[in-house]
């Protein structure tokens, strides 16, 4: 008879998963024992559990498919933590093995001993124990199916003892692998949303990840409505290409005109989004909100009619209830603004021969130029985030995964790790900030022994300029956000990549074109400057005030090196190059 271990991994291997991603250990020797005797599955070593967890994100991120992590007992598995959050919020479905202590010293402070079941609550949909070999087949069932069905993380706790024991029962595959729920909202419902859509005059669409699968459709719906379409950052993959209606972001990410298209309607329909930022939502405007996840619908702004269905399905049931198509005027006038509201953010993106460093815009809009039609891009949260919203775009076969909701570091790398492993031969671009990208670098020599031929593409700033931004709008004297990096070019060559240094913005195709034609793992470490100001669509009084006693404190405090050099970067080398 199998052991428990080997019946856990034949059912995850029946079940279509396809890869595990963690880092061994005791308490985990059956089960990685057993993954090594087998050829159906790969075991993908990475040096931090963090990283598993991010890439096991990552891979359910493109596949919609379940994707498993697996972590040792006690600090092994704990270091999942920020990864499984990451993965939770973001709504993918991960299964993380979590190997325990002997069951006979559970509860009596022994040699790694933590509390899995209360450490993994807050950000699982399932957090199950197999104490008994008995157990393992209906919570790990419970565990994969949930974290399908709900599109987040389940975990399975396992004590190292219970996987060496002999199953009871053998392995069995899932009864569904993808969740494919289709929802439609009731018909008075439908009918109340339709009526506020018929009588406004300024409709506007807010659009998320939700809409994802729905391209047509939304299409169709703005045709129908004159409405000017504004998509969150996660629905920007889904949403922007091909799409005669787009008129940009809004938020903090975002830029004027789809701030200007939010405020200046007198309708807002919310598809499949959960944007967060109330300030940006319109003050006055009738609201319709249709989320598959009913609890999700009102809280972030009050909403007049409610709608629980999926996109695709509710946009197909209302479209017949609008009536005649509505005036163009507000569609006109929204499509206008974007495109002048575009030109001025290219205009940003320049790179005069010589200057140094460079503009991070330009490095964004050139590595957007240059990547394949169906690169998949991850991005590191902080200003490469700002630069991937507004300067990569997409074509329906582009994807990029983020930290968008749980908001973390060090994500872009482990992330495109998990992505590669996943799509061996598709270009995967990691956009990594220097801070970032140091808090997880031990997982270059994963993308080495793994050959996985990632392209990282690290905006080195040697700074969190991103948090210094938010400490000059509050008026505060950055502090603790320099960083003394190294030549990370240098150090991706000692771990086995290729290293390039980029100084220049003359060097910066060259180095990007080697980069990309290289049959492995690339680094391109590229000088980028430290005060580029990303203005965000509107500024409060608050934040003028703030940034003006920020510039008054540098001068009074010995740092006006700090102000002139903010002017030369968004300013003078704008007008006078250098």
């Amino acid at each position: 008879m199998a052991t428990v271990a080997e019946v856990l991994v034949e059912t995850l291997v029946a079940s279509g998963v396809k890869r595990i991603y963690g880092l061994p250990g005791d308490s985990l020797n059956a089960v990685t024992e057993t993954i090594r005797t087998r050829n159906d599955v790969q075991w993908v070593h990475v040096r931090h559990e963090e990283a598993a967890a991010f890439a096991a994100g990552a891979e359910a991120h493109l596949t919609g498919e379940l994707t498993v992590c697996a972590g040792s007992c006690g600090p092994g598995n704990l270091h999942f933590i920020n990864g499984l959050y990451d993965a939770h919020r973001s709504r993918v479905p991960v299964l993380a093995l979590a190997a325990q202590i002997p069951t006979t010293e559970i509860g009596t402070g022994y040699f790694q001993e933590t509390s899995p079941m209360h450490i993994f609550k807050e950000c699982s949909h399932y957090c199950g124990e197999v104490n008994e070999p008995e157990q393992l087949t209906r919570v790990l069932g419970i565990a994969m199916q949930t974290a399908i069905a709900q599109r987040g993380v389940a975990v399975v706790i396992l004590p190292g003892n219970i996987a060496l024991k002999e199953a009871t029962a053998a392995a069995q595959a899932l009864a569904f692998t993808r969740n494919e729920a289709r929802v439609v909202p009731s018909v008075s419902s439908l009918e109340q949303a339709a009526e506020i859509l018929r009588e406004s005059k300024r409709v506007t669409i807010l659009a998320g990840a939700g809409c994802e699968g729905a391209h047509a459709e939304l299409l169709a719906l703005a045709e129908q409505l004159q409405a000017p379409i504004v998509h969150a950052l996660r629905g920007k993959e889904f949403v922007e290409y091909d799409n005669p209606y787009d008129v940009g972001m809004t938020g903090l990410l975002g830029f004027s005109s789809g701030y200007r298209a939010m405020k200046r309607c007198d309708a807002l329909l919310a598809l499949g989004t959960d944007f967060p930022y109330t300030q940006f939502y319109p003050e006055g405007a009738k609201k319709i909100q249709v989320d598959v996840r009913g609890e999700q619908i009102g809280r972030r702004t009050a909403v007049d009619v409610g709608l629980i269905g999926t996109v695709k399905e509710t946009i197909g049931a209302l479209l017949p209830l609008l009536g005649k198509k509505k005036s163009s005027s507000h569609l006109k006038s929204c499509v206008e603004h974007y495109k002048d509201a575009r030109k001025e953010l290219d205009d940003l993106a320049v790179g005069k021969e010589g200057s140094t460093p460079l503009h991070p815009e330009f490095v964004a809009k050139t590595l957007n130029d240059m990547a394949n039609d169906d690169a998949v891009f991850t991005v590191d949260v902080g200003s490469p985030s700002i630069w991937a919203a507004r300067y990569l775009k997409f074509n329906g076969k582009r994807r990029m995964v983020g930290s968008w909701v749980h908001g973390t570091m060090a994500c872009a790398l482990p992330q495109a790790l998990g992505v590669q492993a996943a799509f061996a031969g598709r270009q995967v671009i990691s956009m990594s900030g220097d801070g970032g990208l140091a808090m997880l670098m031990g997982e270059l020599l994963t993308a080495v022994q793994n050959k996985l031929p990632v392209k990282i593409v690290v905006f080195n700033n040697s700074s969190l300029a991103f948090v210094e931004t938010e400490m000059m709008a509050a008026g505060i004297m950055p502090f603790g956000t320099e960083l003394h990096n190294p030549n990370f070019a240098d150090v991706a060559t000692a771990c086995g990549l290729l290293g390039v240094r980029v100084e220049t913005p003359e060097q910066l195709r060259p180095a990007l074109d080697k980069a990309f034609a290289h049959d492995g793992p690339a680094l391109i470490d590229v000088l980028t400057a430290r005060r580029e100001l990303s203005m965000p669509p509107t500024i409060t009084a608050q934040q003028a005030m703030g940034f003006g006693l920020y510039l008054s404190k540098c001068v009074l405090s010995g740092r006006g090196d700090e102000v002139l050099d903010l002017a030369k970067t968004n300013l003078l080398d704008r007008i006078f190059g250098d």
